[in-house]
């Protein structure tokens, strides 16, 4: 069983079909390696084993990953009757009545839900060391974070408690968590996945839900399952040519790459570990027959850039924090959320309409700059997954906002821009540092190009075998 339990998603379906295996004994195999291993990584904050075992029986008659056991990340991604608690406490009694049509279309296609994984508090941080969950641990090395905010579903898909789990990514809530466990993480295109019923748009459309894996085939058939618009969405991706899983082993030609080693806003302090994943990475793309240059959009060294992101987050989180006031029938008070979130708070809630207003024009501005790149004929870009070495538990300070305020601001400085343009980028494990500890590198595509990124992806994946150490 442990063998399967090391297959990915589509082999562990596979496996199913086959007959090598029940739905229910891999149901029964991934809930015992969470038993057995999240004592130490502190991945899985909710626990719905018996639900599970309960809802094997009705799967879907040849539905495309039947039995596959899953996992959801605590932010986002709402189940009907399951706890939803953002990485707080202050959610306690807030129910949720109805799935979301991402966890809809995940069941319809067969996953086992197994429970809900740790995130920080609202998603606002880099770390996964919630107050009201305690700090999730990176099964490379338990002494180091996992990531965040999605940290508690890449700590288990790295550990090999299931093969993939749902994430989302608002500032590098993705790539940053898959960079630190050596995963796959591929946040869509703005409007590829739908937020609703509940949401249409997160972190003003910064926020693009998504999933941690082990594999570029995992990642491309589970997003082709969750995919799509809904009626009322604010926004819709464009097309793509087919499937995704379909671009797995797809040539993806001769392209044209510029690259970024080091950030062109001259305030990011340059990370040799982080340097060398990049110009390693630019090396193996160039021995594959792509055109590599130095070079990236003029615009990401706009020294405006973090201000106007960071006013935006801050004015969401104010609005998302008063709007759970209301649904639970009482303010949230400063001291209910942790430092760094009555911060922001404080912050966003001191912003006029105007000043919003504002600072989304300016983005809007900024996304055509940061476009303007690939029209005049570039196809990737190739840069960073976090500004920072990977790093230990407790190196974002809960107390020192200072501190913790300006190491994110580093960490997030490849992703966060990629988030205000709604592009599609994708982190693979491709480097270690000194340590042995993961390194990740992204790949951006013009919007709409995630085909682009899963061929490139994969071609990247077979000349250099991803290595996942961390599975126990």
């Amino acid at each position: 069983m442990r063998d399967l339990l090391r297959l990915d998603a589509v082999g562990q379906a596979q496996a199913v079909r086959d007959g090598q295996v029940t739905a229910r004994e891999l149901a029964e195999a991934a809930i015992a390696a969470i038993e057995a291993h999240d004592v130490d990584l502190n991945a899985v904050v909710h626990r719905r084993f018996e639900r599970a075992l309960a809802e094997v029986d009705a799967i879907p008659a040849g539905a495309p990953f039947a039995g596959v056991p899953i996992l959801l990340k605590d932010l986002g991604w709402r189940q009907a009757g399951e706890p939803y608690s953002a990485g707080s406490n202050v959610r306690e009694g807030v129910e949720v009545t109805e799935d979301g049509y991402g966890v809809t279309k995940l069941r319809e296609a067969g996953f086992v839900v197994l429970g809900r994984t740790n995130t920080p508090e609202f998603g606002s941080t880099i770390t996964t060391e919630p107050v009201a969950f305690g700090p999730t641990r990176n099964p490379y090395d338990t002494a180091y974070s996992a990531g965040g905010s999605s940290g508690g579903s890449a700590a288990a898909v790295a550990a090999g408690m299931v093969a993939l789990a749902t994430a989302s990514d608002g500032g590098g809530s993705i790539r940053i968590p898959a960079s630190l466990c050596g995963l796959v993480g591929l946040k869509p295109s703005r409007g590829r996945v739908s937020l609703g019923p509940t949401m249409g748009e997160g972190w003003s459309g910064f926020s693009c839900p998504g999933f941690v894996t082990r594999t570029v085939r995992d990642t491309a058939a589970a997003l082709d399952v969750v995919s799509g618009f809904q009626p009322g969405d604010p926004y819709d991706a464009p097309a793509l040519p087919g499937p995704l899983a379909a671009e797995v082993g797809r040539d993806p030609g001769r392209l044209r790459i510029g690259y970024l080693a080091t950030h062109p806003r001259g305030d990011v302090p340059a990370v040799p570990a982080v340097t060398e994943a990049v110009t390693r990475a630019a090396a193996l793309l160039e021995s594959l027959g792509h055109d590599v240059v130095p070079g990236g959009p003029e615009a990401l060294g706009d020294p405006d850039f973090p201000r106007h992101f960071g006013a935006i987050v801050a004015n969401n989180l104010a609005a998302q924090v008063a709007s759970l006031g209301e649904v639970r029938g009482k303010p949230v008070e400063p001291e209910e959320l942790e430092p760094r979130n009555a911060a922001m708070v404080r912050t966003g809630s001191g912003h006029s309409a105007v000043e919003h207003i504002q600072a989304t024009q300016w983005m809007d501005g900024f996304r055509r700059r940061v476009a303007a790149w690939w029209s005049a004929g570039h196809d990737l870009l190739l840069m960073p997954s976090l500004g920072v070495e990977p790093f230990p538990l407790g190196w974002i300070p809960p107390e020192d906002l200072s501190i913790a305020f300006g190491r994110t601001a580093h960490a997030v400085s490849y992703t966060s821009p990629v988030n205000a343009t709604g592009q599609p980028a994708v982190s693979l494990p491709l480097h270690r540092n000194a340590a042995g500890l993961p390194v990740g590198v992204q790949l951006v595509a013009a919007t709409g190009r995630e085909d682009l990124l899963i061929r490139v992806a994969a071609q990247l994946e077979q000349a250099a075998p991803f290595e996942h150490a961390a599975m126990r």
